[in-house]
């Protein structure tokens, strides 16, 4: 159930405010995602999974860091966003402050692209995860697996549609496509997911 505080956040989310918004969502459902591997490596546990109860234990520890790495990602992704509004606040009188500002604008925007980067990462270790649970998972919660691996592409997914506009807003293009060559990997993620989610939907029909 949600509590008191995710709805806080689903409001502030939704008002005329720069931050949290696309980046902090994208990496939230990166953190939901390692949260449904964990828990479903959790019930892949006790007596009946004898044979691969080592090997679920170390999923929920990664799992668990994974989790945690996404959650303050979108901590970071907002704080990020935020520069780049200080930036575009700095004063603009002079050709010096132009100058300055431009300076800033540009730092802060290839800043924003980080945490999109690194969400981008989480999600792709997700997903292998996920796609590594697909035959020793518990199949009563299997279902979860595929459900981890679809929310995992949408965090990719959002990466890519935030690395890609911060690149839009550089000026310098080696810098812009240093970060757009960051997606091809994601995109490779992102079908890896689909494959995952399809080979599961698969077995639940049998």
């Amino acid at each position: 159930m949600f509590d008191a505080r995710m709805s806080d956040w689903l409001g502030q989310l939704a008002e005329r405010t720069p931050a949290p918004g696309g980046g902090a969502v994208a990496a939230l459902c990166a953190a939901s995602a390692a949260a449904l591997l964990e828990m479903v490596a959790n019930y892949t546990t006790g007596n009946k999974w004898a044979d691969r109860e080592e090997a679920m234990k170390a999923i929920v520890t990664e799992a668990a860091e994974l989790r945690a790495r996404a959650a303050q990602l979108a901590v970071d992704d907002a704080a990020a966003f935020g520069a780049v509004g200080e930036a575009y606040g700095l004063p603009k009188a002079t050709d010096e402050e132009k100058a300055a500002r431009s300076a800033a604008i540009q730092d802060a925007t290839l800043g924003a692209a980080e945490p999109p980067i690194q969400v981008g990462r989480v999600a792709m270790r997700i997903v292998a995860i996920a796609d590594e649970m697909v035959e020793p998972a518990n199949p009563n919660v299997l279902s979860d697996v595929g459900v981890a691996a679809a929310t995992a592409r949408a965090a990719l997914s959002g990466s890519i549609t935030n690395i890609a506009v911060n690149a839009a807003f550089l000026t310098d293009d080696d810098a812009a496509r240093g970060l757009l060559d960051r997606v091809g990997e994601l995109e490779r993620a992102m079908k890896q997911a689909d494959d995952v989610a399809a080979r599961i939907v698969e077995r639940l029909k049998k």
